[in-house]
């Protein structure tokens, strides 16, 4: 059985604090496979949160 818990907050600002928390972590580090690896995946997130913006959009409701 799955436990459902309410969120909060939105998906996309979820998405949007997740990439600026891998973006302040990859910030204090020297240049690295790591660092980079931080830097894709804060790009991947904004990506997430800017999908999510697109979908959620007035213009793909579903016909009612």
């Amino acid at each position: 059985m799955r436990v459902r818990t309410k969120q909060s907050s939105t998906l996309g600002d979820r998405l949007k604090k997740e990439a600026r928390n891998l973006r302040k972590q990859a910030e204090g580090m020297p240049p690295s496979i790591r660092r980079d690896e931080l830097l894709r995946k804060a790009e991947q997130t904004d990506t997430a949160a800017h999908m999510n913006e697109w979908l959620s959009s007035p213009g793909f409701q579903s016909p009612k």
